[in-house]
C-alpha cells in the first residue's frame, strides 16, 4: 500500500483527497495533517468520515511526515510548500504540490502575480506540471509535482488541440469562466458568505487573476510561441463546478468534422476527457463528484471564430482528483484507480 500524508487535510482540497483515497485500493491515508486542528479526531471536522476515518488531526511537521509516508500531498495555500520543501525531503518522498508555488518556471512572474517571494526557487525547474493528459511522460519520474489550477486545467484542456494544431491565432483567444464558491477554498471571507453570493454572479479578478500567467505559460508550450489571452473568471451560487467558454480566431474555415477530428486525435484514448458530440455545450452538473472533464466545441462560420468549451468539477480534476490521478502515474497504478466516479446527479 502506498502510505500518504497530507498537509492540509481539512481544507476543501484536502479534504477531497481524503474521500477519493478511501476508494482506492493500492493506497492509504496515514498522516492527515492540519494546523487548526491537531489532535482532534479527523471525523468530528468532516463528520462524513464517521466510522470511516477513526485517525486524529496531526501537524505538518514536513521533516517528520517524509519518514513516514511515501508521497506527501501539500493541500496549502501559496508560499507554504515553496517554504517546507529541501533537497533532503525530495531525496526520501515525492510531493504533490496543489498550491501555485512550483506550477509557474519564471520566478518573479510567479513573485509579481501572488505578490510574495519564492522560498525554494532551486526547484521550480525540476517540478512537473502535473497535466496529466499531456505532461504524462514526465510525471513518470518526477519526485515533485505541481498540481495544475482549476481554472488552467478546465481552460487549457478545452483549447489545447487547436492550439497544439496551429490551427486558431494564438493572439485572439479569450477566456470567459465561472466557478462555484469551493475554489476559494475552506477559509472564511465576507465575500463567500451565502448572502453575500446567493442570488448573484459577479466578475472578479478582472485582468488580474493568479491563474492568467499560469494558462498563458502551458498555452504558449503548446503553440510554441508567447501566447496572451484575456481571462476573467466569475463567481457563480454553486458549491462545485468550473464552466470555461473560450473564443479564438480560426486560421482557416473549418468544418465541425475537421474540429471532431482534432479533439479526437488528441482524446479519444483519454479516460477523463470526454469530447461531447454534435457541438453539445457541457454542463457542469453532468461532470459532478467525478474527474471527468467535458469538453465541446462551436465553429462560428459567421465570424470565422470557433468558440470552445469545457466543465468539470473544480475540487475534483481541478484539484484533488488530478492529483491522485498524478500519484497513480507515479507509482506505476493504473491512471483511474479511485478515480471511477461516476458523476453525480441530481
Amino acid at each position: 500500500m502506498i502510505k500518504v500524508g497530507i498537509i492540509g487535510s481539512t481544507g476543501y482540497a484536502g479534504a477531497e483527497i481524503v474521500r477519493l483515497i478511501q476508494q482506492h485500493k493500492e493506497a492509504e491515508v496515514v498522516w492527515f495533517g492540519s494546523r487548526s486542528y491537531v489532535d482532534e479526531k479527523y471525523a468530528d471536522v468532516f463528520k462524513n468520515m464517521f466510522q470511516i476515518v477513526d485517525a486524529k488531526c496531526m501537524d505538518d511537521n514536513m521533516e517528520e511526515l517524509a519518514d513516514a509516508v511515501d508521497v506527501i500531498f501539500t493541500a496549502t495555500p501559496q508560499g507554504l510548500c515553496g517554504s517546507l520543501v529541501n533537497e533532503e525531503i525530495l531525496k526520501k518522498v515525492k510531493i504533490i504540490d496543489l498550491s501555485a508555488d512550483f506550477r509557474i518556471k519564471d520566478v518573479a512572474t510567479y513573485e509579481k502575480w501572488y505578490g510574495i517571494k519564492h522560498q525554494s526557487p532551486q526547484f521550480i525547474e525540476e517540478a512537473v506540471y502535473g497535466l496529466c493528459e499531456v505532461n504524462r511522460d514526465k510525471i513518470k519520474d518526477a519526485r515533485l509535482i505541481a498540481n495544475p489550477g482549476c481554472f488552467p486545467t478546465c481552460s487549457f484542456l478545452s483549447i489545447y488541440p487547436m492550439v497544439k494544431e496551429g490551427l486558431v491565432d494564438p493572439k485572439s483567444i479569450i477566456i470567459d469562466a465561472k466557478s462555484g464558491t469551493s475554489g476559494a477554498g475552506r477559509g472564511a471571507k465576507v465575500n463567500n458568505l451565502f448572502c453575500e453570493v446567493n442570488e448573484n454572479c459577479k466578475a472578479y479578478g478582472v485582468a488580474t487573476h493568479r491563474h492568467t500567467p499560469e494558462i498563458e505559460e502551458q498555452l504558449s508550450y503548446a503553440a510554441g510561441e508567447e501566447v496572451m489571452i484575456n481571462f476573467t473568471p466569475h463567481l457563480i451560487p454553486m458549491q462545485r463546478g468550473i464552466l470555461a467558454t473560450s473564443y479564438a480566431t480560426l486560421k482557416k474555415p473549418m468544418t465541425y468534422e475537421e474540429v471532431k477530428a482534432v479533439y479526437d486525435k488528441y482524446y479519444k484514448d483519454e479516460y477523463f476527457v470526454r469530447v461531447l458530440e454534435n457541438s453539445t455545450p457541457p454542463e457542469t452538473r453532468w461532470v459532478e463528484g467525478s474527474n471527468f472533464v467535458d469538453v465541446s466545441f462551436k465553429v462560428d462560420e459567421r465570424t470565422g471564430r470557433i468558440i470552445m468549451m469545457g466543465a468539470m468539477d473544480n475540487l475534483v480534476k481541478g484539484a484533488a482528483g488530478q492529483a491522485v490521478q498524478n500519484m497513480n502515474i507515479m507509482f506505476g497504478l493504473p491512471e483511474n484507480e479511485g478515480l471511477q466516479q461516476v458523476p453525480m446527479f441530481p
